[in-house]
């Protein structure tokens, strides 16, 4: 299997963590010291494996009000070290697709190869409107 679809797996592994809420697979691919940067605050992104973890719980309070997560689109580049993936996901409750159908979460995903094993480093959510 090629990089690139060894870091597409992973992602959408990721996605479908996300979707059932499951807080372990959500972590499980991502490094001790990772950044994001999120929609909701804080603005200087969460640092590092703990506050990554913290800001899920909220995440999942939206979803089970009846938000959606949907990966509609996913670019890959990879070598053999390193890998970035952009992408855009369908995040939000129906009546927001309702007002704006075509509303995009942006994804950018940045990934390092740990002893053999894919890690998320990076991760930063944006909307596009």
């Amino acid at each position: 299997m090629t990089n690139e679809q060894q870091v597409r797996d992973l992602i959408e592994r990721w996605v479908s963590a996300v979707q059932q809420q499951d807080l372990d697979l959500v972590l499980k691919d991502h490094s001790s010291d990772i950044v994001m940067y999120d929609v909701p605050p804080p603005q200087q992104g969460n640092r590092g494996i703990t506050e990554y973890r913290d800001s899920w719980p909220q995440f999942f309070d939206y979803l089970r009000r009846g938000a959606i997560f949907e990966l509609v689109e996913l670019a890959v580049t990879a070598d053999e070290e390193v890998a970035f993936a952009y992408g855009l996901l369908r995040c939000g409750k129906p009546e927001d697709f309702a007002k704006d159908p075509d509303n995009r979460l942006r994804l950018t995903i940045g990934l390092r190869k740990v002893d053999g094993r894919w890690m998320v480093a990076h991760e930063h959510h944006s909307y596009t409107a």
